[in-house]
C-alpha cells in the first residue's frame, strides 16, 4: 500500500512549486532586467521590500475587488486541494481490490474531497466573483461594509487548515519520523484524515476517537460563520448600495441570484453551525443530541440535510445566475424571459428548504411524510427546466460566437439536463430505494458540480479577463481546454450513471472484478477532467504576463448588440482615463433593449399587468376558437372514417380524474385548443423560425400534431396509420394557420384603432 500522506503531500508541493515555477518564468520574460537579467544586490533588496509591501497590502485591503481576488486565489487552492483527492481515489478504483490505497485511505479520500469542494471551493469563488463585479453591476462603490468583508474572507483560511489538520499533522509525523522516536512525536501520530464520510452521520462521528473530527467540525463552524458574514454583507450591498438608476426590475440578473443565495445562505448555515456544536458537544461533553437516548441519529440527518439539500442550491444559483449573464453577450440577443428566470429563481429559493428529506427516502420516517417530500422535490424540476427553457430560446435563432465562453455555456447546459432529469427520477421513493446507495447518485451529482457549475466559472474567468488583467488569455488553448473539460465531465460521470444503474454500490473500495473496464473509462476521464484544470489555470498565469494586451475599450463588441453592461462601462472609463484610449465605437449596432423602444409583439402594447392579461387571454381566446373550429372538421373527418379512435379522448378525463367519458375528454380538448395552447403561441411566437406569420403558425402546429400523433396513437397499421397522420397533421396545420391569421388581423385592427 503507497502512503497517502507523502503521495498527496509530495503532490500537493509538487504543484505548488510548479504553479511558482510558471509565474516567475512568466514574469521574467516579460519584464527583462534592464542590467542585462544579472541580479545585484541593491535589486534582491528593492525586490524583498516590493514583496513585503504587496503582501501588507493584501493582508489589510478592504477594497472589494482585491478581496473579490483573495477569495477566487483561495477557492482555487481548495480546488486543486480536494481535486488532487479525487484523482487519487479514482486510481484506487482502477483495480478492482483496494491494492494501492488501504479501504480506509479511500473512505478518508472522499470525505475530505467531499467537504473541501462543497464547502471551501464552490461558494469563496463565487463569493469572489460576486465581490468583485457585483459593486460593479448595481453601480455601487463597495460592499456595503468592507471592514466585515475582510474578516469574512480571513475566517476562511484557518478553517480550511483546521479542517485538513490531519493531513497536515499526518506529513509532518511522516518527516520526524526520520529523526525523531515514535514516543516523542506521539501528537503527529495521533491525527488522522477524517473517513467518516462527507454527511458526518452519528452515531459513527460521534464515537469515532479520532480527535481530527473535532477540529473538522471546529474549521466548518469557522466557515459558516465567514459564509453568513459574507451572506449578509451581499444582501446589504444589493438591497442599499444600488445606483439611483438600478431598480428591482432592472437588477442584472447575476446580483438576482447572488441575493437569492446569499439569502439561503443566511437560513441555512446558522442550522449546520447549531447542528455542528451540537455533534461536539456528543463527542466531548457527553450529550445525548444524537443518540438513541436522546434525540436519536436520524435527528442529525434530518438537520444536516436541512442545511444539505439548500446547500446544493447555493452552489448551482450563482453558476445559473452567471450563465444568464453571459450566454446572450455571445448569440446576440437579449436574455429570453428575465422575469421567469427571476421567479424561478425565488422559487427554487422557497423550495430548497422543502426537499430535505428526499435524502432520507432509505430511513424510518413516516411513509406520509415521505409522499409529500416525494411531490415538492418532483415539483421543484419546473422552476429549473423554466431557467434551461429559457437559455435554449436565448439561443435560438442567435448570432452565436464559439468562443470558449460560449463553449462551456452550452456545455453546462448539457450536463445539467442530464443531471437534473436524472435527479427527478431519484426523487420518486421506489428509485431512490433502488439507488440511494449506487454509483447512480455520484453520477447524476457530479454531473452538476463538475458540469454547469466549474463550466460557469471557468467561463466567467475568460469573459471577464480583460477586466481583471487588460489582457486576452490565449484563446485557442482556451477553446480546446473548454471541449476538454466537456468531453471528461460526460466521459466520467455518464459511465458512473450507467454503473450505478446496474446497481455498482458507491463508497467502497473495492468492486466487482466485471466492473473494472467501465471503472477505468470513468478514472480516464477523470484525469482528463484533471487535465483541463490544470490546462486553464497555466493559461490564466501565463496569459497574465505574455497575454496579448486589450487595445479597445469593448473586447467583446458587446456595444453592437446593446449589451455594453455597468462592469464593461467602467472598464471603459477606466481605459479612458489610464490609456487616454477613444471609447470603441461599433459598426452596425442592434436594436436598443430600452422597454419603450422593444417591439410591441403580436398583440401589441404595454400596460399594467391586468391590462394585458385580459388582452392577451380575450384576443387568444377569439383566435383559439377560430383554429379549434378549423381543427375540428380534420379531427372530426378522421373519426368518421375510422382512422382516429375517439376513446383516445376518454384517457384526457381520465388524466384530470373525471372518469373515462369520451365526452368530457373531448371537451376537455377543445377548451384546450381553445385558450391554452393559443396562450402558448403568443409566447413562442417571437422564438419560432418563420419571418411571416403563417410560416411561425406552421412551425407551431407541427410541433402540436407530433405531441397528438403520439399521445392519440392507438396500434393503427398500414393505410389507417397513414391516414391518421394525415388528418393528425393537416387538422393541425389548418389549427395554426388559424391561430396566426386571427392574431394578425385582431393586432392590425389595435395598430389601426391606436393610430
Amino acid at each position: 500500500m503507497l502512503n497517502r500522506a507523502v503521495i498527496e503531500g509530495g503532490a500537493l508541493a509538487l504543484l505548488a512549486l510548479s504553479i511558482v515555477a510558471i509565474w516567475l518564468r512568466a514574469r521574467h520574460e516579460a519584464r527583462p532586467a534592464s542590467d542585462g537579467g544579472y541580479l545585484s544586490r541593491e535589486g534582491v533588496r528593492f525586490e524583498l521590500g516590493r514583496l513585503q509591501d504587496e503582501a501588507l497590502r493584501w493582508l489589510t485591503t478592504t477594497n472589494h475587488r482585491e478581496i473579490g481576488l483573495l477569495y477566487i486565489a483561495f477557492g482555487t487552492v481548495a480546488a486543486l486541494w480536494g481535486g488532487t483527492d479525487a484523482m487519487m481515489l479514482r486510481t484506487e478504483l482502477l483495480t478492482p481490490p483496494a491494492d494501492i490505497w488501504t479501504p480506509e485511505t479511500y473512505n478518508a479520500l472522499f470525505t475530505t474531497h467531499g467537504l473541501t469542494m462543497l464547502i471551501f471551493f464552490v461558494l469563496p469563488v463565487f463569493f469572489g466573483i460576486g465581490n468583485y463585479f457585483l459593486p460593479l453591476l448595481i453601480g455601487a462603490d463597495d460592499m456595503a461594509f468592507p471592514r466585515v468583508n475582510a474578516i469574512g474572507f480571513w475566517l476562511l483560511p484557518p478553517a480550511l487548515l483546521m479542517a485538513r489538520f490531519g493531513l497536515l499533522v499526518q506529513i509532518g509525523g511522516q518527516v520526524l519520523s526520520v529523526f525523531l522516536p515514535a514516543e516523542r512525536i506521539a501528537f503527529f501520530l495521533s491525527l488522522r484524515e477524517v473517513s467518516v464520510g462527507w454527511t458526518l452521520y452519528a452515531p459513527l462521528s460521534v464515537v469515532q476517537p479520532n480527535p481530527q473530527i473535532d477540529l473538522l467540525l471546529l474549521g466548518l463552524h469557522l466557515s459558516g460563520i465567514a459564509t453568513t458574514v459574507g451572506a449578509i454583507n451581499f444582501i446589504a450591498t444589493v438591497v442599499y448600495e444600488r445606483a439611483d438608476d438600478v431598480n428591482w426590475s432592472n437588477l442584472d440578473i447575476f446580483s438576482w441570484n447572488m441575493l437569492v443565495t446569499s439569502s439561503i445562505a443566511l437560513f441555512a448555515f446558522p442550522l449546520l453551525g447549531s447542528a455542528l456544536v451540537m455533534l461536539l458537544l456528543d463527542r466531548n461533553l457527553g450529550t445525548t443530541f444524537f443518540t438513541t437516548e436522546g434525540g436519536g441519529p436520524i435527528l442529525w440527518q434530518h438537520l444536516f440535510w436541512f442545511w444539505g439539500h439548500p446547500e446544493v442550491y447555493i452552489l448551482f444559483l450563482p453558476a445559473t445566475g452567471l450563465m444568464s449573464l453571459i450566454l446572450p453577450k455571445f448569440v446576440g440577443r437579449k436574455l429570453f424571459g428575465y422575469q421567469f428566470i427571476v421567479y424561478s429563481t425565488l422559487g427554487l429559493a422557497v423550495m430548497s428548504f422543502g426537499v430535505w428529506a428526499h435524502h432520507m427516502f432509505t430511513t424510518s420516517v413516516d411513509p406520509r411524510l415521505k409522499a409529500s417530500f416525494m411531490a415538492i422535490s418532483i415539483a421543484i424540476a419546473v422552476p429549473s427546466a423554466i431557467k434551461v427553457f429559457n437559455w435554449l430560446t436565448t439561443m435560438w435563432d442567435g448570432n452565436i460566437r464559439l468562443s470558449a465562453p460560449f463553449i462551456l455555456c452550452a456545455g453546462g447546459i448539457g450536463t445539467f439536463i442530464i443531471g437534473g432529469v436524472t435527479g427527478v427520477f431519484l426523487a420518486v421513493i421506489p428509485v431512490d430505494i433502488l439507488y440511494h446507495g449506487t454509483y447512480y447518485v455520484v453520477g447524476h451529482f457530479h454531473l452538476i458540480v463538475v458540469g454547469i457549475i466549474p463550466m460557469l466559472m471557468i467561463a466567467s474567468s475568460y469573459y471577464w479577463y480583460p477586466i481583471l488583467t487588460g489582457r486576452w488569455y490565449d484563446r485557442r488553448l482556451a477553446k480546446f481546454q473548454s471541449g476538454l473539460l466537456i468531453v471528461g465531465a460526460f466521459v466520467t460521470f455518464m459511465v458512473l450513471l450507467v454503473i450505478g444503474g446496474l446497481g455498482l454500490p458507491r463508497r467502497q473500495a473495492i468492486y466487482p472484478p466485471e466492473y473494472q473496464l467501465a471503472q477505468q473509462i470513468a478514472t480516464v476521464g477523470g484525469y482528463v477532467v484533471g487535465l483541463s484544470a490544470v490546462m486553464w489555470l497555466y493559461n490564466m498565469l501565463v496569459s497574465y504576463w505574455r497575454g496579448e494586451v486589450v487595445r479597445t475599450t469593448d473586447p467583446w463588441n458587446l456595444k453592437a448588440t446593446n449589451q455594453f453592461t455597468r462592469e464593461w462601462q467602467w472598464f471603459e472609463a477606466r481605459m479612458v482615463e489610464k490609456y487616454d484610449m477613444e471609447p470603441a465605437q461599433p459598426e452596425t449596432t442592434r436594436r436598443s433593449y430600452a422597454p419603450e423602444l422593444q417591439p410591441m409583439g403580436l398583440l401589441g402594447g404595454v400596460g399594467t399587468v391586468a391590462q394585458n392579461v385580459y388582452r392577451n387571454a380575450s384576443m387568444a381566446a377569439v383566435a383559439g376558437f377560430t383554429g379549434t373550429f378549423l381543427m375540428t372538421g380534420g379531427i372530426g373527418t378522421a373519426i368518421v372514417i375510422g382512422v382516429l379512435d375517439p376513446a383516445s379522448f376518454a384517457e384526457i378525463s381520465e388524466l384530470v380524474g373525471l372518469g373515462t367519458s369520451q365526452l368530457i375528454g373531448a371537451v376537455l380538448f377543445l377548451v384546450a385548443g381553445t385558450v391554452v395552447w393559443p396562450l402558448l403561441f403568443l409566447s413562442f411566437q417571437e422564438f419560432l423560425p418563420g419571418r411571416r406569420m403563417f410560416e411561425t403558425g406552421l412551425v407551431f402546429a407541427t410541433l402540436v400534431a407530433t405531441g397528438f400523433s403520439v399521445a392519440f396513437y392507438t396500434d393503427q397499421e398500414g393505410l389507417a396509420f397513414l391516414g391518421y397522420l394525415a388528418f393528425v397533421f393537416v387538422a393541425h396545420w389548418a389549427y395554426g394557420l388559424g391561430l396566426a391569421v386571427t392574431f394578425q388581423f385582431l393586432r392590425s385592427r389595435r395598430t389601426d384603432v391606436g393610430a
